[in-house]
């Protein structure tokens, strides 16, 4: 069981989701479609999309994504995550409540404040300092959710302004922002404004968690919003497969393992899985084995604790 104090408020309280990664290639287009197909059928959650426009070789994701959400019934898309200097936030409000009306309610804004400043500067993006990058963010979140509120709002910041626009679309459900944070302003950004939190294990270690969960948890405090609102979804990894190592090469029983003690003692709420090879068969693997394994680990760990 966790040590007092490691587990974020939100580990028992959020129901926990699963989904996959595609990459957005361009050298093979219909494999994003073929993939989302098999995570749809398979009862996944999401379906994660990057966005790293300067990549001479990928889709773009929000275009992507609009022809991925006819070829699927059930399952939600989410940018991971949006390039916000590249994307001016009041157009990709537009764009997201389009693609949330298109897919009846299933899409979710991953939001970056730009973590590759030579790719976007390559194409006419702004270079900003760390405290402008976040800073612009924070604007572009209030910048969305007014678009998304119709009506003839206005606003005033350093970086965006509305001036009276006709907002909308309304969309039919609202729309998620989770934010790809590593650094103390961005987690602090997350707590008192987002929606979510988006780190990817490569750049957010497991050992690493609780003491970033502890600082979303105080700002989101300090802005008077409840922590356990918060989702934590974690990118991963790795392969599925009979041998290999922590910590996230191996069998089921390791993913199983692994993926429960995320849950129960580091404080995730959700997993986007990008497997590194053998796409279709690992999503089915993750779906239809790891998945359901975990839930139950999970549940049964709460049930012990009583909680």
């Amino acid at each position: 069981m966790p040590e007092p104090g490691t587990t974020a408020p939100s580990a028992d309280r959020r129901p926990l989701q699963f989904g996959v990664t595609v990459d957005p290639t361009s050298a093979d287009p219909g494999a994003p479609g073929r993939l989302a197909r098999v995570a749809d059928i398979a009862g996944l959650d999401l379906v994660a999309v990057q966005d790293h426009p300067y990549q001479p070789t990928f889709l773009d994701a929000l275009t992507l994504i609009a022809t991925l959400v006819p070829q699927t019934r059930r399952i939600r898309f989410v940018t991971n995550v949006v390039s916000l200097p590249l994307r001016p936030p009041a157009m990709l409000a537009k764009a997201a409540a389009s693609l949330d009306v298109l897919s009846g309610g299933r899409f979710e804004l991953g939001l970056g404040a730009g973590g590759a400043p030579d790719g976007i500067a390559s194409m006419g993006g702004p270079r900003r300092t760390p405290a402008d990058s976040v800073a612009a963010l924070e604007e572009s979140i209030t910048v969305a959710r007014l678009m998304w509120s119709g009506g003839t709002p206005h606003f005033a910041g350093r970086h965006y302004t509305l001036d009276g626009v006709h907002a909308g679309p309304v969309p039919p459900h609202p729309i998620n922002i989770w934010l790809g944070a590593i650094g103390d302003r961005m987690l602090d950004l997350t707590g008192r404004a987002a929606d979510g939190w988006l780190p990817s294990l490569p750049y957010v270690p497991p050992q690493t968690l609780p003491a970033r969960h502890a600082r979303i948890d105080d700002a989101a405090q300090r802005a008077g919003r409840d922590p356990a609102t918060i989702h934590r979804i974690y990118n991963l990894t790795g392969h599925i497969g009979p041998t290999g190592s922590r910590p996230l090469n191996g069998p089921v029983a390791l993913w199983v393992d692994e993926l429960t003690r995320f849950t129960v003692e580091l404080g995730m709420t959700g997993y986007l899985y990008w497997p590194n090879r053998d796409h279709e068969r690992q999503i089915e693997l993750f779906a239809n084995e790891v998945v359901p394994a975990v839930r139950e680990a999970v549940s049964s760990a709460r049930r012990v604790d009583g909680r």
